[in-house]
């Protein structure tokens, strides 16, 4: 009987494989791509709460969480070269309870950020084309790049990187545009939550501002689920990881500076498309740098919207393919390879949160800072947990294989996990009700979790989680 069932468990597998073809720079574009987006927009509202410099605090502070967490997870990601990426780790870890908890929360960060993230690449398309609603160009948005990502996977990361690295010189040509009008006095002036001076009430602000501040790296941990197509991942993803968010913390920290040295900082705080706006300080409205910014800031939100795609459509996938979801969902596309139906489903589920301003704006948070919000919850509770996993098989699984080793353990894993944890805390204080639905969100989906225990059962068995 043994044997049967194992027979039956490959033959199981051969219809949910993934092909293997990234190689290093394609990860890197997409580790980067991922979230490139965050330095075109979003981080901004931060500043409404916490004032230029106070931000600049919390960013630091929540730059020190990624670079610590990735130098970690690298750990997890080469050990358990997995699709599931956080939710294998924590199935290793800590059992079918332990994977629920880690994919549900990894879930709602990866198809939550989409939308907001092609909100404002209908609001970067809404500055050339007053006439088209936002909203209907964030929905031809998901039509298209779904299409791409089914497509395969090669071409996806080809155009990933191609796009990634366009985005990265709009960046650089941003500060080079403004630096002509770079003032110190502009960024400091009420840069302790609108006061020139600190007080403890800047405290408030800053830790009000952590769920903006996460949001410039947010979603680079997505490069684990693309481990199953990586041609060699114990060497490349290390790379990847290391080199991309060195890149990401010197572009955030430059973007933030020369936006808010430009002109007048609080009327960007509070918008999705900064960048254009605080161009308009420097070379007015009707510039050729103007529409040249707004035109290539397209790239990098499609870089990180793409990317994000290919993330949440690889979380769908491994989870229905292990029986968290329904198994219709870990369909591979005969001809292309790609997860298309995992595609597909977080792509409804992003064009529905498009729509729903009644039900997601509330709190008096317009709906993309409560989108990004809800996304960021979704990322802290999953790095929590994995750092959680990084330590229980540090302890339970001496003999694993790691590539790749986090430096200064335990040094590193420790600090991402409190500043985790506080961030969490945080988060909590200051978006109640945004926590109450996120938490409703994880509550449903463990009663379907409790309800599908024989769909698990008999899903395919899976090597890489076996030992």
């Amino acid at each position: 009987m043994k044997s049967e069932s194992t027979t039956q468990h490959k033959g199981a597998v051969t219809h949910h494989e993934l092909k293997q073809t990234l190689g290093t720079w394609q990860l890197w574009g997409i580790a980067v791509g991922l979230v490139i987006s965050g330095e075109y927009f979003g981080w901004s509202y931060g500043w409404a709460s916490a004032g230029t410099l106070g931000f600049v605090i919390t960013a630091l502070f929540i730059a020190a969480m990624y670079t610590t967490f990735i130098f970690s997870f690298t750990e997890l990601t080469t050990s358990i070269p997995h699709a599931g990426g956080p939710f294998a780790y924590a199935r290793h870890a800590f059992g079918p309870t332990g994977g629920y908890i880690a994919g549900a929360a990894t879930l709602v960060e990866f198809v939550f950020a989409p939308p907001a993230i092609a909100l404002a690449i209908g609001a970067y398309l809404h500055v050339q084309f007053p006439g088209l609603e936002p909203k209907h160009a964030a929905m031809g948005a998901y039509l298209v790049f779904m299409a791409l990502n089914i497509v395969g996977v090669q071409i996806a990361a080809a155009f990933e990187l191609c796009v990634t690295l366009l985005a990265i010189f709009e960046l650089l040509v941003f500060m080079g545009v403004v630096s002509p009008g770079f003032q110190w006095s502009n960024f400091t002036k009420g840069g302790w939550a609108g006061s020139d001076t600190f007080s403890m009430g800047s405290f408030h602000g800053m830790f009000a501002a952590i769920p903006f501040a996460i949001w410039f790296f947010l979603a680079i941990e997505g490069v684990a689920m693309a481990a199953e197509e990586a041609k060699n991942p114990k060497r490349s993803i290390p790379i990847a990881y290391v080199t991309g968010i060195l890149t990401l913390v010197v572009l955030a920290i430059g973007v933030m500076v020369f936006a808010g040295a430009a002109g007048d900082w609080t009327k960007l705080s509070n918008i999705n498309d900064p960048l254009p706006q605080a161009m308009k300080f420097i070379v007015g409205e009707n510039s050729g740098w103007m529409h040249m910014l707004v035109w290539l800031g397209l790239f990098g939100l499609v870089a990180s919207f793409h990317g994000i795609i290919l993330g949440y459509s690889r979380q769908i996938f491994a989870l229905a393919r292990a029986g968290y979801l329904p198994e219709w969902l870990s369909k591979v596309h005969p001809r292309f390879k790609t997860p298309h139906r995992a595609i597909l489903a977080g792509g409804v589920v992003g064009i529905a949160a498009i729509y729903s301003d009644e039900l997601i704006q509330f709190g008096g948070q317009t709906l993309t800072a409560n989108i990004v919000t809800m996304s960021v919850f979704g990322a802290i509770v999953m790095y929590i947990i994995s750092m959680l996993s990084l330590f229980k098989l540090r302890r339970t699984d001496p003999n694993m294989e790691r590539p790749f080793r986090a430096p200064l353990f335990p040094y590193f894993p420790a600090f991402a996990l409190v500043a985790a944890v506080i961030s969490l805390a945080t988060m909590i204080y200051f978006n109640l009700l945004v926590a109450l639905v996120f938490a409703a969100f994880i509550a449903l989906g463990y009663g379907y979790f409790l309800m599908t225990r024989h769909q698990r059962e008999v899903a395919p068995a899976d090597a890489l989680l076996e030992e």
